[in-house]
């Protein structure tokens, strides 16, 4: 059994653009194109279309070579990037969600993508700490959203400058916005924890960041140049 996300129906957008951004937009064909309407018909997480219409354009822009994710739920957006990503690239994705784990096998058998894929199971801060610095030109973080301010400063460690850091699912609902005291006690842990993450990134001169209202809301940062984000990890600590 998967935990359904209960920002899945609190778009930030009103919903007529949304379903617009969902339908008008080219559609996925062929087996991956089978996978998201599966995932969505059983309430699946995966990105949501307009997301997939997006990524579908950047990959043609920034060509990236080598990939991380951090979050590789039934293995969708990897099958996704695979596709459009530079034809000899790589990915590289984490999980620890057993069930999750099984499925993506699967779905990368399916899409004939396994030879591409190296799959890291466990936790993602472990492995993260593990990894190459300066390695990756792009980045995929979808996964728990109190934890993005943990990984932060590993995924710019291995992120090359110049690379993209794309942070999924940012702007809770719109809840972000609201007062904490105002926040459910079982959400007040993300709200802190993606707040404090927002404002350090949103104005660091290290990084160009822009905020994207696709899905529950994209963050896109280029790391313009290497700067330490240890203090993130020192501040955790206490």
């Amino acid at each position: 059994m998967h935990k359904i996300n209960e920002m899945m129906d609190r778009p930030v957008v009103i919903e007529e653009v949304r379903d617009f951004l969902r339908t008008a937009q080219k559609q996925l064909d062929g087996k991956l194109g089978t996978i998201e309407k599966e995932a969505n018909e059983k309430r699946v997480p995966i990105i949501p279309h307009e997301t997939v219409a997006f990524f579908v354009w950047l990959f043609g822009q920034i060509k990236p070579k080598e990939i991380l994710e951090i979050g590789t739920a039934i293995g969708f957006s990897a099958g996704l990037m695979a596709q459009h990503m530079e034809k000899n690239g790589k990915i590289t994705t984490i999980d620890r969600n057993p069930v999750m784990l099984e499925k993506a096998k699967v779905n990368f058998k399916t899409l004939g993508i396994e030879d591409r894929i190296t799959l890291l199971e466990g936790q993602a801060d472990e492995w993260l700490a593990k990894l190459e610095k300066n390695r990756y030109d792009f980045i995929f973080m979808d996964s728990a959203k109190a934890k993005y301010y943990d990984f932060f400063p590993d995924c710019m460690r291995v992120l090359k400058d110049g690379g993209v850091l794309a942070v999924d699912d940012v702007l809770q609902g719109g809840t972000i916005l609201e007062d904490v005291k105002d926040i459910p006690r079982r959400r007040r842990k993300i709200h802190k924890k993606l707040n404090a993450f927002l404002e350090i990134v949103l104005d660091h001169p290290a990084l160009e960041t822009t905020l994207l209202p696709l899905g529950d809301g994209l963050l896109l940062i280029t790391k313009k140049e290497t700067a330490d984000f240890s203090f993130m990890k020192e501040v955790e600590a206490q």
